[in-house]
């Protein structure tokens, strides 16, 4: 999930930091009023009558300062939504005690251990870069730009990185590639992995289970982003949560503060390590994911985290059946949610499809487009759905899982990332995913998280397997979740 990082914008008045402002959050906002059924039309009318737009644009897109009054009137409106009665919170809480009320029973399988789950951790580190890079691209562009540039170079369905070798200019000018990912994400130039937030946020889990330990907090992951993320490398969620933590608001009230993209992905591209540090654990993984989670997110963007966090889990416990990995991902969240209803229709979608011929998938996206298109690109529900559609009608095969996650358009890096990651896990060894993803990857990543520049997969395999919660002995009973 790498929006734009337009940090600033000239303007009359200074320097214009984006995705903070009242005016331009007020109409995600709105949307989010109507997402979880608050009565919000008295306020929307409110802001109409202004001046204002209803209609959110992209995040970070407002085209310039607000009238100080307008400014004024989007901050007293954002605070009056905020106190809206909200129908959806009794079967979306956010609250762990009343997520964990509705939890199905999550079996705990044995553990690998030793060279057999490093080998499952480095699969899962080049398979969560080679997914992300696949997405990069085309990450922004609407579904029919993602397919129309993979059919214009031969490349459809996507078996591979994407090229603009013998791509029509006619095109390439209607469908721009992501211009922050044209220099390095394509196939004829990548040289190891770029960065992105996909790859930093997990970089930061190892940095927090290293620092912190699996009794970690909300604030202690807190404090490492204030002493080691770059403000500038945050986005939606993760940026507002930053701001109300330079403000002095504290968790989990960050999460909440004038914050409407608390139900985005950010949270899931998060999640990872928790899960891989877990293996065979799901309810564990799950309970740190949410402890992360709330420092920027809420509901079901928490949910987002916390499912991704269990599948992961489940799939570094050594299974091979990626519908187990989905269903214990499932079994961690509010069946009633509107995530755990999107994962559960991706699913269906998947199997009411054939997998036999080349665009059996287009199918599925079609449908899922249908009926999510009205969310934001971003947003936590119907990335899932998609993710858990791909994986499901790929069986679980990296190159099949990956290729769909992207293919299927809305946040196609961090798709593309998670699917990668479940799957590596799923293959069990980095020699059993093809070439063709990770030999581009150089055995390297680029990061602006410090001291860790250039590391390699193979360092990180090694440091996020000394991590893992081991398997326990004859004589000593099994830890509780925590």
């Amino acid at each position: 999930m790498t929006v734009t990082a337009d940090l600033a914008r000239p303007a009359a008045a200074g320097l214009r930091v984006t995705w903070v402002q009242p005016e331009d959050l007020i109409g995600h906002e709105l949307r989010q009023a109507a997402e979880d059924g608050r009565d919000a039309a008295g306020i929307a009318r409110r802001w109409r009558a202004a001046g204002g737009s209803p209609a959110p644009g992209r995040a970070g897109a407002s085209p310039g300062p607000a009238d100080p009054a307008l400014r004024a009137l989007a901050g007293t409106l954002l605070d009056e939504l905020a106190l809206l009665p909200c129908p959806s919170e009794d079967d979306e809480p956010t609250d762990l005690t009343a997520i964990r009320a509705a939890w199905a029973p999550v079996s705990r399988r044995s553990r690998p251990a030793g060279r057999a789950l490093a080998d499952r951790l480095a699969a899962a580190w080049l398979g969560r870069a080679a997914g992300c890079l696949l997405g990069k691209p085309v990450e922004k562009l609407p579904l029919g730009g993602v397919r129309a540039l993979a059919r214009a170079t031969g490349n459809w369905p996507p078996a591979a990185y994407f090229t603009e070798v013998g791509l029509d200019p006619a095109v390439a000018a209607r469908y721009p590639w992501n211009r922050r990912s044209r220099a390095t994400s394509l196939a004829e130039n990548i040289d190891g992995m770029p960065e992105d937030d996909d790859l930093n946020y997990p970089l930061l889990g190892v940095l927090l289970l290293e620092r912190h330990g699996h009794g970690f907090t909300t604030a202690d992951v807190a404090r490492l982003w204030l002493d080691t993320l770059p403000a500038g490398r945050t986005f939606t969620a993760e940026r507002l949560a930053y701001r109300n933590l330079l403000d002095g608001i504290e968790p989990p009230h960050t999460a909440r503060y004038r914050n409407p993209f608390r139900e985005w992905i950010g949270a899931r591209i998060r999640a990872d390590v928790f899960g891989w540090t877990h293996p065979g654990d799901p309810a564990a993984a799950a309970a740190l994911a949410w402890r992360d989670a709330t420092l920027s997110h809420t509901a079901n963007g928490v949910y987002d985290a916390m499912f991704t966090a269990a599948a992961l889990a489940e799939a570094a416990g050594g299974t091979a059946d990626v519908h187990g990995a989905l269903a214990a991902g499932l079994a961690v969240i509010p069946p009633r949610s509107r995530l755990a209803r999107a994962v559960r229709r991706g699913i269906a979608a998947a199997r009411e499809e054939p997998t036999g011929t080349p665009d059996g998938f287009a199918g599925v996206v079609d449908r899922l487009h249908r009926a999510y298109g009205h969310h934001h690109w971003v947003h936590s529900v119907p990335n899932a759905a998609l993710l858990a559609a791909a994986l499901t009608h790929a069986d679980g095969d990296f190159t099949g899982s990956i290729c769909r996650a992207v293919s299927g358009g809305w946040d196609t890096d961090s798709n593309g990332a998670t699917a990668g990651s479940l799957a590596g896990l799923l293959a069990g060894s980095p020699r059993a995913l093809p070439a063709r993803w990770t030999a581009p990857l150089r055995g390297r990543l680029a990061t602006s998280i410090g001291g860790l520049d250039g590391i390699g997969f193979d360092a990180l395999a090694a440091r996020t397997a000394a991590l893992a919660v081991p398997p326990p002995s004859p004589d000593r009973p099994e830890a509780s979740a925590p």
